[in-house]
């Protein structure tokens, strides 16, 4: 049974009057791993749907890109889309579901990193930055334990015209040290690298946004480094 079938029956018991968070705290209390992985899915859709609604109006290139980072088979739309639909009405807000999310994994986990890249990427998809859309990823980076210097890297990353400061690309303070710096840009360039994203089975968009973080981190490394081979040995 696939995990979006899965999902299918899990709408049937919203038809019968029960909601979303509710379908969602059935699920993740069950320790079955489809029943999880349904409960993961159902929360980042609607996480994405409360993103895409934060600027106040939802466009088809929010919605396109939000099926190409966060893997929506062809088939499978029309469950994805009562999901999304759904969470646009619940009661809950998005600094619920960002939560939910965060409860998931322990702090530091890159599967965070890798949902606050694909809202970024639905953030912007219409050709802007909202500062609406700005104040709602900023308090799901802080949920998600995400430091505010690792959050402005990110930003700098998607959002044109934001300073890519190297330190901010790496999630470091500009205080830091040279050695501090060597140890992020190579947890960064070992948590990017495409052949780890495939093997957690990340879709190929969210592949593409690593590439492009991997190039930025190795970037501002060599601008903090000097390029010089003592430090980058």
């Amino acid at each position: 049974m696939s995990i979006w079938t899965r999902i299918a029956d899990a709408l049937a018991a919203l038809a019968k009057g029960e909601g979303l968070s509710a379908a969602f705290d059935r699920l993740w209390a069950q320790p079955a791993a489809p029943e999880r992985s349904v409960a993961f899915t159902i929360a980042v859709i609607a996480l994405g749907a409360k993103m895409a609604k934060a600027d106040g109006a939802v466009t088809r290139d929010e919605v396109a890109a939000f099926r190409r980072v966060f893997m929506i088979p062809p088939g499978e739309e029309a469950h994805a889309a009562t999901v999304f639909n759904l969470a646009r009405q619940d009661v809950a807000g998005f600094d619920a579901w960002a939560t939910k999310i965060a409860r998931m994994f322990g702090p530091g986990d890159p599967v965070l990193n890798d949902v606050i890249e694909g809202l970024f990427h639905v953030a912007v998809a219409d050709g802007g930055y909202h500062p609406a859309e700005d104040g709602f990823l900023s308090e799901v980076a802080r949920i998600f334990g995400i430091s505010d210097a690792a959050f402005r890297g990110i930003r700098a990353r998607h959002v044109e015209g934001e300073d890519p400061d190297p330190f901010s690309v790496l999630g470091i303070e500009p205080t830091a040290s040279v050695d501090e710096a060597r140890r992020a840009w190579r947890t960064a360039v070992r948590d990017s690298h495409p052949d780890r994203l495939t093997a957690r089975g990340l879709p190929t968009e969210a592949i593409k946004l690593a590439e492009a973080r991997l190039i930025a981190v190795n970037r501002a490394w060599d601008e903090i480094s000097g390029k010089k081979p003592a430090l980058a040995g």
